[in-house]
């Protein structure tokens, strides 16, 4: 393949909340090791219909998942998939949805927790987790650094051409505190700190990094609508393409052509819409 790429998923940070809390991506940006922009999610701006827009590079409306109570086998072409008929090695760690969506539908707590499957279409190495059980007073959620620490493993023992990475864990902070608190700002301080050490590692071992949310939260922790701050996301860059004004929006379903066109995959009929990565 052209390159090798990781995206990064930080469920549910608002614009806002990444720009005045990620002290270390913002010191990035400064430095120029970094570019960041504007994203804005798919409607319903819903995890679920999140996650499926931004691997098939169509809106919910489209691909048909309405929401988290709607999860099915994808039948759109795919980062993935794409990836893999481009002869690259493919690899998650994620919820489950992923899984579902992109592997093989119902999630089978044993079959599809860990998986090494060479010949998949799709996802070659999984490492999965369900939260089943979440709720407000317990969030299910596994530790980020953990998370972190398993692709990294993936790239290390399979030589990942693209990898996925998502954690729930600021998205189950947030509806639960809401975000003007002492909670949410620690728990973004720390997820940043987590993640941080983890950048140089992928970038010396030549992936190109992306790291984005799949939608924001308001005031109250909620999101699926239009407003601003249930929308709006960062998208942070680290690579050497050349990219967009620093004041221009992203638009969720540019993910997927922008993956696949950076690592010299085919991009699939329906993903219409144009990289921003050049």
């Amino acid at each position: 393949m052209d390159r090798k790429l990781l995206l990064i998923i930080l469920d549910g940070v608002p614009w806002r909340n990444f720009r005045r809390l990620f002290g270390n991506l913002e010191g990035w940006v400064v430095s120029g090791e970094a570019r960041v922009w504007k994203h804005r999610a798919v409607l319903p701006s819903t995890s679920a219909s999140c996650y499926a827009s931004i691997h098939t590079g169509v809106v919910p409306a489209e691909h048909g998942c309405t929401g988290n109570g709607n999860v099915f086998r994808l039948g759109h072409k795919d980062v993935f998939s794409q990836t893999r008929a481009a002869g690259g090695v493919t690899g998650a760690v994620a919820h489950s949805y992923w899984s579902e969506f992109f592997n093989r539908h119902p999630f089978d707590h044993v079959r599809d927790v860990e998986y090494d499957e060479p010949e998949s279409a799709t996802i070659n190495h999984g490492r999965f987790h369900s939260m089943t059980g979440y709720g407000h007073a317990n969030q299910m959620t596994p530790c980020d650094v953990d998370l972190f620490a398993s692709l990294t493993n993936l790239c290390q023992r399979f030589d990942l051409d693209y990898g996925l990475l998502h954690t729930c864990t600021l998205d189950s902070m947030g509806h639960r505190f809401f975000h003007d608190c002492p909670e949410m700002d620690h728990a973004c301080f720390v997820m940043d700190e987590m993640l941080a050490p983890f950048i140089p590692r992928w970038r010396q071992m030549g992936y190109e990094v992306i790291v984005t949310a799949d939608h924001g939260q308001d005031a109250r922790g909620h999101h699926g609508g239009r407003d601003p701050l249930q929308q709006e996301t960062a998208l942070y860059y680290f690579g050497d393409a050349d990219g967009p004004e620093s004041d221009a929006v992203i638009e969720q379903v540019q993910l997927a052509p922008t993956i696949l066109s950076r690592l010299g995959a085919p991009l699939a009929e329906t993903m219409r819409a144009e990289p921003f990565l050049r």
